[in-house]
């Protein structure tokens, strides 16, 4: 069967999160945007566990079910730590299959730090040694190192990261199969790294409020069951792995370089040019994704691996209505809008995704269903994101509208 899945979410014990973040409200919003699977996040925390156990029927294939979403156990665990003189911070997602490993996996990290404090903890373990407890208690758990071009926290983050997954991942390096590309990059910018062809690249929202689920997700093919979707991401399976939904990266809070505080806005030329410094305060500016891609590329723009996993690019649905209606994303006029569009096709990827141009004009007003189709065609603007800022998506301007280095038109498909 063909289902969408977003693996990396968190729950309402996480900083900086919705309190709707509860099962109730995920599953709500799984069946308005047409997700099938969810990850539960932060099975890592003893309440949200505790939820999770209440509330899910567990399928007896890996799989758990509240009403009509189907969810798998997933958690992210940052580390903080020195490697070789040198200091590292690192997210890692965990999927695993049931209650009884989440259980294991809880009772050993609770012993390098307070699991309770944060629905992400934060450990002084290394990646590797994190790899290491979790695949010993069951190797049916796979570690997935999260977003992993952002600067801050990741694998490859320009501030806090490794040159290469090896140096990372040591001697459990072999038994990583999949990454998480994150909102400021997409699969045609790890395409140009070599070292990544052999893993399957996944993406997934990050949400902290149930409407954001689906910004990214994963698109399969197959059995709905834990060991059948590991397998997939294992073996890269083009068959069964049909594609990612992505953000245009542009739109990503980290995909140009920058100083946030000062406004300054740099392309990587740009940044070069002013010596990797801000011209307004002379601190460093924020590497961001674009330019660490180029640091560590060893193919040029535009390469494609044989066995790359497709991917499309989207916009929201409540963005383009919030453009078309010339007011706040997070205005009542734009949530009501968008679940009576909702309601007459039945999910959001059925209008961004699915369905054909003279179903969407027909019920959709005219400039929403202009802007779906601009999107699935890639003309779009977008004013990059920098330091932690959301890029700027302009889907309805005029066409001929001057394009800059920190602005640039799109025309992917």
């Amino acid at each position: 069967m063909e289902f969408i899945a977003d693996f990396h979410i968190h729950s309402k014990y996480s900083r900086a999160t919705s309190r709707d973040m509860d099962i109730h409200h995920l599953a709500e919003w799984a069946k308005l945007k047409g997700i099938t699977l969810m990850g539960t996040g932060d099975f890592t925390h003893h309440l949200w566990l505790e939820e999770l156990k209440a509330n899910l029927t567990d399928l007896g294939n890996g799989l758990f079910k509240y009403q009509d979403t189907c969810f798998i156990l997933t958690t992210e665990i940052s580390s903080i730590y020195s490697k070789n003189g040198k200091g590292y911070r690192i997210h890692n997602m965990v999927f695993c299959p049931s209650f009884k490993t989440a259980d294991k996996i809880n009772a050993t990290l609770s012993r390098y730090g307070n699991l309770a404090s944060d629905g992400r903890p934060i450990l002084g373990l290394d990646a590797a040694e994190i790899a290491r407890i979790v695949f010993d208690i069951d190797e049916n758990c796979m570690v997935v190192p999260g977003h992993i071009w952002t600067p801050w926290f990741s694998l490859f983050g320009s501030m806090s990261g490794f040159n290469r997954i090896e140096d990372c991942f040591e001697a459990q390096t072999p038994k990583i199969f999949a990454l998480e590309t994150g909102l400021s990059s997409d699969p045609a910018m790890n395409w140009r790294l070599s070292a990544l062809d052999r893993f399957t690249l996944v993406s997934n929202s990050d949400s902290h409020s149930p409407s954001k689920i689906g910004r990214e997700a994963n698109v399969f093919d197959c059995e709905l069951d834990y060991q059948t979707i590991r397998e997939v991401l294992k073996t890269k399976d083009k068959k069964r792995f049909l594609y990612t939904i992505e953000f245009f990266p542009e739109e990503g809070k980290y995909h140009f370089d920058g100083h946030r505080l000062c406004g300054i806005r740099f392309s990587p030329k740009e940044t070069k040019a002013h010596n990797g410094k801000c011209p307004t305060c002379g601190k460093s500016v924020t590497v961001g994704v674009v330019n660490r891609v180029e640091q560590l590329a060893d193919r040029p723009e535009g390469y494609e691996p044989s066995n790359a996993i497709p991917f499309k690019n989207l916009v929201p649905l409540v963005e383009i209505i919030a453009e078309a209606k010339g007011v706040a994303k997070t205005s009542v006029v734009v949530e009501r809008e968008y679940r009576s569009l909702v309601a007459k096709f039945g999910t959001e990827f059925e209008i961004l995704l699915k369905a054909q141009p003279e179903q969407l004009r027909k019920g959709l007003p005219l400039k929403i269903a202009e802007g779906v189709l601009r999107v699935r065609q890639g003309k779009i603007s977008v004013k990059a994101g920098f330091d932690g800022e959301y890029g700027i998506v302009s889907v309805l301007q005029n066409e001929e509208k001057t394009s800059s280095e920190g602005e640039k038109q799109l025309s992917l498909f």
